[in-house]
This record gives structure tokens, sequence and C-alpha cells, in this order.
């Protein structure tokens, strides 16, 4: 059998452009096969869980995270400010949390699973305005002396402590809401997704 008139070249062309057009075939079917493994911006607004990198969070700093279309604040408090909690308790409504809404595996004063990080959505229990991260003490502007940072609501003057607990004599009558969240080993903090069912 003779290969007389049969071109190599054209052949091999074919055949490499044909493998070509397959590949990227292949790759235009999975890209959105793939894509499709993660939540719609529709699921993650219904409640999918959302992940946050807090490993470069520093002391004294916060962080916001979206879910639910919510912002969550992410506090990584300093020793002092811990220490200072005990200490406002005569000047909340609701130090101990027993009427606020939190998940059940939150309790004490720190109102967190870890102490120094605290997770709360950053709406006012008032109105759902969006509350002012004012953690330097002794804010002229928000009590002078007895102000040990916290939260600052400039639409009704309601404000929160360090743990977002109320402060009496203010409009908004809860606590801020502790959201279910756990943690993916040390530095990824899992909103959405209850410590207990983690």
């Amino acid at each position: 059998m003779s290969n007389d008139g049969v071109n190599t070249g054209r052949r091999r062309f074919l055949t490499a452009a044909t493998s070509a057009v397959g590949v990227a075939g292949a790759v235009g079917i999975a890209v959105p096969f793939v894509g499709s493994w993660n939540p719609s911006a529709k699921a993650k607004a219904a409640g999918a869980p959302v992940k946050a990198d807090i490993s470069k969070l520093e002391p004294g700093q916060m962080v916001v995270v979206e879910w639910r279309g919510k912002p969550v604040y992410v506090v990584h408090r300093t020793e002092a400010q811990l220490a200072d909690l005990p200490g406002l308790n005569d000047k909340l409504k609701d130090p101990d949390s027993a009427i606020s809404k939190q998940p059940a595996y939150i309790s004490g004063i720190d109102r967190s699973i870890r102490p120094e990080i605290l997770v709360i959505e950053g709406l006012c229990t008032h109105l759902g305005c969006a509350p002012k991260f004012r953690p330097e003490v002794g804010a002229a502007d928000l009590g002078g002396k007895d102000w040990q940072g916290g939260f600052f609501c400039p639409c009704h003057g309601s404000k929160f402590d360090l743990s977002g607990r109320v402060y009496a004599g203010v409009p908004a009558s809860a606590n801020l809401v502790v959201p279910p969240y756990s943690y993916e080993g040390d530095n990824v903090l899992v909103i959405g997704v209850d410590s207990e069912a983690a």
C-alpha cells in the first residue's frame, strides 16, 4: 500500500486544529460547570455561608463582611478592651444578653466564641442604621470618661459597648444581633454556619 498523494503535513495540521477546537470546547463547558459550584448572588442573599480570612486582623481593628445583604462587624478586641467590659454592666439595658437575640452557644460578657473576636450584625436594633465603630476611650462626644469604646449610631444616638450590648437611656432597646457563625481552622471565620452544626 502506497502513501503516494497523502499530504502528511496537511493531515497533522487538521489533527492539531481538530484537537485544539475540542480542547476549547471542553474548557468552554467546564468553566460554567465549575462556576456553578459557587453559591449565586441570590443564594448568598438568602443566607449562604460567607467565609472571611481574619489572619491579618490586628488587635483593635474591625472589618466588615457582607452576609444576607447585611453588614457583619468582625472586631479583634484587645486585652484592655476585654478587661473594661465588666465595669460597664450598670450602664447597660441588657448586660447579660438575657433578652437579646444570639445563638445558644454564645454566652458571657464577651458574647463570642473566642473572647478576642467579636462577630455582630452591623445594624442598630432601633431602626436599622449602621452604627459607627468608635474604639477610642474617653471620646468627649460620647460621654467622656464613661466611654470605653464601642459603637455609636449617628441616626438617633444609640450606643453599644465593644460586645454590642446596648447602653441604657438610648432609643435602641436590644443588643446588637450575633449571627450564627463558626471557625474553619484558626483564621477562617464562617458566617451563616452555626458553631454547634459546624
